[in-house]
């Protein structure tokens, strides 16, 4: 059998063929999975739970049928919805799983993060995910109307984007924006595991380290824009691939 993981799909309704490819997968593979681990960034953007758009309501509506047929629906907020709780995740039949967190794949100890937070050299998003994850920030957020939320939203991406237009003009995107690899191997060691999955850069790859004498492994999973990625987990090892 296997597990699957995915992340960085970023659905929304400008896109629609890739929330059917998000679909498709979930109505076949996911079907004869052990579980499904999604790692963040589900959606391009999540204002609460009372979000009414179509989108969230299609992947709820897949992932609850998925979570109906017997396959277990795990969750890590990512930095595009680190609003969703738990009205949602019992919408969708998933279960919403602090970031990080450490599983046991097949006999072997796994630590599970979205990504954003081993990416330390970038200061100015640290301290946007700071804020935005401080409880007080979210009731105060959540409180104001939806309209005011979504334009909020709305900002934040636009603002996004030219902070990365910034660093693409200074030559430092590529570092900035990846994961330092220091905090790779001190997180590695704080958690005394030996491999990560993650999500987050976009840079779909299998990296291979040694931190504190032990071959270690950093497995990152890639996005969904313009096809899908799916890691593939079994006793046998990992497999990672573009789907679409």
């Amino acid at each position: 059998m296997t597990t699957l993981f995915i992340s960085d799909l970023h659905l929304d309704a400008e896109r629609p063929q890739i929330t059917e490819l998000f679909g498709q997968f979930i109505r076949n593979e996911a079907r004869g999975a052990d579980a499904l681990y999604i790692l963040g960034d589900l959606f391009e953007a999540w204002v609460g739970d009372d979000d009414p758009s179509e989108t969230g309501a299609f992947v709820a509506g897949e992932l609850r049928a998925l979570h109906d047929s017997g396959v277990p629906v795990y969750f890590i907020r990512g930095n595009r919805d680190f609003l969703v709780a738990e009205e949602f995740a019992r919408r969708a039949g998933a279960r919403i799983l602090p970031d990080p967190t450490v599983v046991v794949l097949y006999g072997r100890p796994t630590l599970l993060m979205h990504g954003d937070l081993l990416c330390t050299d970038d200061v100015a998003y640290q301290q946007f995910r700071t804020q935005t994850r401080n409880p007080q920030w979210q009731a105060q957020f959540l409180s104001q109307p939806l309209a005011a939320r979504i334009a909020f939203a709305q900002q934040a991406r636009a603002a996004s984007k030219a902070h990365q237009s910034g660093l693409k003009t200074q030559g430092t995107m590529e570092t900035i924006t990846d994961v330092a690899p220091a905090t790779v191997e001190s997180t590695i060691s704080r958690f005394g595991i030996e491999t990560i999955i993650h999500g987050h850069t976009h840079r779909p790859a299998m990296h291979e380290l040694e931190v504190d004498g032990h071959a270690c492994l950093r497995i990152v999973l890639g996005d969904w824009y313009d096809q899908g990625s799916v890691l593939r987990v079994s006793a046998d090892g990992y497999d990672l691939q573009t789907i679409g």
